[in-house]
Order: C-alpha cells, then structure tokens, then sequence
C-alpha cells in the first residue's frame, strides 16, 4: 500500500492517490489535472476510482478530466446530488466499503462541512477530507454546511480514531493521532 500526496489548485487542496496492489484510487482531485495524470502516469496500477469526499469545487475540479483519461468511475456520497452538477458512477453511502486491491476503505458519512462529506477509513489510516485538519475542522457557513451536524461527526470519528492512526486530510499537513 502507498499514498502519494499532491498539493493542487489556488486552495492547496490535498489530492491523494491511494495505491494497493495494481489498483489506484483518486481522493479529491481539485484541481491541476495535467499534474495528477502526469503522477499516475509513473506508477504502474489501473485507476479505479475517483473518490471526493464532498462537493466543493477545490475536491472536485479535475474529476471529468481524470475519468475521461483514465476510465475512472466518479464516486460520491449521495446527499451531495442537489449539489453537484457532473455525472455520477456511484453514489456511497454510510457504512459502505471500497476495496482497492487488499485494502478495504469504510464509508463514513460525517455531515457538518457539507451534507454528504465523507471519511474514508482504513485500518491504521483515514481520509478525512474537510472534516477534520490538524488543530482545527472545517467550516460551515457554506451552502449544506451545519455546526451542529459537524459537532457530530467529530464525536463520532474520536471514537473512531485511534493512537497511531494517521490523518489524511483535504487541506494541511498529514499528521498522527
């Protein structure tokens, strides 16, 4: 297993490419499309997914490029269609798994920063897209987002979250629990 990590677009977001095996995962391409092809152009594994953890358009700017060159399905959570405006291969929902290789990634549905953002978690790792950052969590003045729905959310991922585990944040630096 690898994860690769590309700072992309005027937000810096964190696009992640999650390799196991001869499988690739996409994790919120933002932006800089040619950069992102030009990464999985290096690395010997067939592109699966294209996976956002919510819609706003620094997660979400390169998906068509991407699927387009790759053959990609584009997956996201369902509370996000009355807020999207590309065409969706599949949408998650809570609890729902992905395996990419030998990895499995869980669904986790954490609302707040939008009505259908998402975490990924892996055994010893999660993706937390614009939930949670190092010392802070995302905000929720934008279209879909509710303070107290975030609240939740970060409730329930401290219990999901354990010593050693690394975070792999939308935007910021990588850190460990």
């Amino acid at each position: 297993m690898e994860i690769k990590r590309l700072i992309v677009g005027e937000l810096e977001t964190n696009c992640y490419l999650f390799i196991s095996n001869n499988d690739l995962v996409v994790i919120d391409p933002g932006d800089e499309s040619e950069k992102i092809l030009k990464e999985i152009g290096k690395i010997k594994a067939e592109v699966k997914y294209i996976i956002n953890t919510h819609y706003h358009f620094d997660h979400i700017s390169a998906n068509q490029m991407i699927k387009k060159e790759t053959g990609a399905q584009i997956l996201i959570h369902e509370n996000e269609r009355a807020f999207i405006d590309f065409n969706v291969d599949k949408f998650l929902q809570d609890g729902s798994e992905i395996k990419i290789g030998e990895v499995v990634l869980k669904i986790i549905h954490t609302p707040g920063h939008t009505k259908g953002g998402i975490c990924l978690l892996g055994e010893d790792f999660i993706f937390t897209g614009d939930t949670l950052f190092k010392g802070a969590y995302g905000r929720t003045d934008l279209s879909g987002g509710s303070q107290e729905d975030l609240i939740k959310s970060l409730k329930m991922l401290s219990k999901l979250l354990k010593p050693g585990m690394m975070v792999y944040p939308g935007h910021g630096e990588i850190f460990k629990i």
